[in-house]
């Protein structure tokens, strides 16, 4: 099974680029994130034309998650617990049924935090404890479960062609990768990570002063698995690629394949 991660940076804009993956890229499950869309506008018959269910959880204009899975899920969630003022759409949870039983996946889009000296970088990393508690709780269920998507952090030095550039940005604040660092600490496994630790292994080049033609990106999207789906992994990879498209978005797809 193929389950993919891929901020698409507005879904109407970049439903051409998305048709044309879902082709090429044949995945099973597909976590988008900043889809920038209501419920009732996103581009469905383009995709259940290509055989896929769509479950949304959409915002006019900005934020939006989604999940497109062959198998219609069993179940879904809208919304991360814990915040009843927050209205932002950047959550969605799917329970698939497999041969091996129930198979858990969240498309999240994590606050970016900029600037930190707002109140945008506190909502960040009370974002991410809300995560961590929500996380925890599944995790008793002992299931496969898999957090895929833009999680706006850089976890190490090695996952920034120039790291010293964003010292004093949210997504590599001291604060924000100790948050990563406790999720995973719960017993998650970084997928890209498990597989390599070479440096230039990038999801995201900036659209502004050349980024992608200098290679100068960042790691920020991630496919965080519990022990369970951990067992589960066969291989993880990103389709570097479809960034070099006409009409991309900055970021690219991230996959990985499961028994």
């Amino acid at each position: 099974m193929k389950i993919v991660t891929w901020n698409i940076n507005g879904v109407k804009a970049r439903i051409e680029v998305l048709t044309t993956w879902l082709q090429e890229s044949n995945p099973d499950i597909v976590c988008l994130q900043e889809i920038k869309s209501v419920d009732e506008g996103f581009p469905r018959f383009e995709l259940e034309a290509l055989g896929y269910h769509v479950e949304t959880n959409g915002q006019k204009g900005f934020n939006g998650v989604a999940i497109l899975s062959k198998q219609s899920p069993d179940e879904v969630n809208r919304g991360l617990p814990g915040d009843d003022a927050d209205d932002h759409a950047r959550f969605i949870e799917a329970v698939f049924s497999t041969e091996k039983g129930a198979l858990r996946v969240v498309s999240l889009y994590l606050p970016n935090g900029n600037p930190i000296n707002t109140e945008k970088f506190p909502y960040k990393i009370g974002w991410m404890a809300r995560l961590e508690r929500w996380a925890e709780e599944r995790l008793a269920l002992e299931e496969p479960l898999i957090l895929a998507g833009d999680y706006n952090v850089i976890p190490e030095p090695i996952d920034a062609k120039v790291p010293e550039v964003w010292v004093n940005d949210a997504l590599f604040q001291p604060a924000t990768r100790q948050s990563f660092r406790r999720l995973e600490n719960l017993g998650f496994t970084d997928a890209v990570r498990s597989v390599t630790d070479k440096g230039d292994v990038y999801t995201f080049w900036d659209y502004q002063a050349g980024a992608w033609q200098k290679n100068n990106g960042i790691r920020i999207d991630h496919l965080m698995l519990s022990p369970e789906a951990a067992n589960m992994l066969e291989s993880a990879s990103i389709e570097k690629h479809v960034r070099a498209w006409e009409k991309p978005s900055d970021h690219v797809p991230v996959a990985i394949s499961i028994a």
